[in-house]
């Protein structure tokens, strides 16, 4: 069993098909069959099932996934390893982030990172808060940062900066009185289940008296962007990163209701066990010393909803383990 059996299976498996994982590869098909079949065949194993056009895991190859993401994680720490021997000069970070954070919060950071340290590779990817958790629970990221809470016994959390959702409609709001039985009637359009804004606004419904399940929602979409549009456009209510609105808001696009949502922190996340990098101890130490680290602070007070304090620099990287 080589190592590039295991990335093509790995491959194949996300993609559920052989001729778009070998694209992603830069293989041929019949490079990624062979390799699959040399696996089913030495162990004597079934690995896909052929549905239709497409394929799917097995239960053998559902099991077998989790296996080979772990090896190829341990493999690609070991030459991080052999590379962070010498000088920083050498070696990737990879990084998976929530909309908000990808979007708004994180390429100044990004920038001012690449231009000190030009020679490391830097990766981002874009993944609500569950799934950026998953990334870096099975190694396919160094570090995550995500709006949502996360309770995961394999990855240390700790606050790394914040912001805080604006509610914004279309329409001016005028004298109304938004309370309980005002936000039970009203049209939501909302993120998806899964997303750290989503996440922050049904907490606040519920420490309303509100429960989520029993709000009108009107349209549930997949990202910041398409929910703005939506409420641009007199689809309904929403409640979004001051960041995301900022613009829209100046422009008078959309406006902001007095609501007052608290603010939320942004959570790093890092795998316990998994080795830390000193590309990834260089990102968070110019992270913990960027001076502007509240979201709030680049869109400004917003319909009396002042802006959030920044999280303490030195945050504590090892809080929750």
């Amino acid at each position: 069993m080589t190592l590039d059996q295991l990335r093509i299976f790995v491959g194949v498996a996300q993609r559920e098909h052989v001729t778009a994982a070998a694209r992603a590869l830069h293989i041929t098909q019949s490079a990624a069959s062979a390799a699959i079949a040399a696996l089913e065949e030495r162990h004597g194993v079934k690995l896909f099932d052929r549905v239709g056009r497409g394929i799917a895991l097995t239960e053998a190859g559902r099991l077998f996934l989790a296996e080979a993401r772990a090896v190829l994680a341990r493999a690609a720490q070991a030459e991080t390893v052999l590379g962070e021997l010498g000088a920083l000069e050498r070696g990737t970070l990879t990084l998976v982030a929530s909309q908000t954070i990808a979007a708004y919060w994180l390429p100044p950071i990004l920038a001012a990172f690449h231009r000190t340290y030009p020679a490391l590779g830097l990766t981002l990817q874009i993944a609500n808060t569950q799934q950026a958790a998953r990334r870096v629970r099975e190694g396919e990221a160094d570090l995550g940062i995500v709006e949502g809470l996360v309770e995961d016994p394999a990855l240390a959390r700790w606050t790394l900066g914040q912001d805080r959702l604006v509610l914004v409609r279309a329409a001016p709001f005028g004298p109304e009185t938004i309370d309980a039985p005002w936000l039970r009637a009203a049209p939501w359009v909302l993120r998806e289940e899964g997303s750290g804004t989503r996440s922050a606004w049904a907490a606040h419904m519920r420490a309303l008296g509100l429960d989520p399940e029993e709000l009108d929602v009107h349209l549930t979409l997949p990202s910041n962007e398409s929910v703005r549009t939506a409420v641009e456009a007199g689809a309904g209510l929403a409640a979004l990163s001051a960041l995301v609105v900022a613009p829209a808001l100046a422009s008078g696009t959309l406006h902001a209701a007095s609501l007052a949502f608290p603010a939320r922190p942004f959570f790093a996340l890092r795998h316990k066990e998994r080795y830390r990098t000193r590309a990834a101890e260089a990102f968070l130490s110019l992270v913990e010393s960027w001076p502007e680290r509240s979201a709030n602070q680049g869109a400004g007070c917003v319909a009396g909803i002042g802006a959030a304090g920044a999280a303490p620099a030195g945050a504590k990287r090892n809080a929750k383990g």
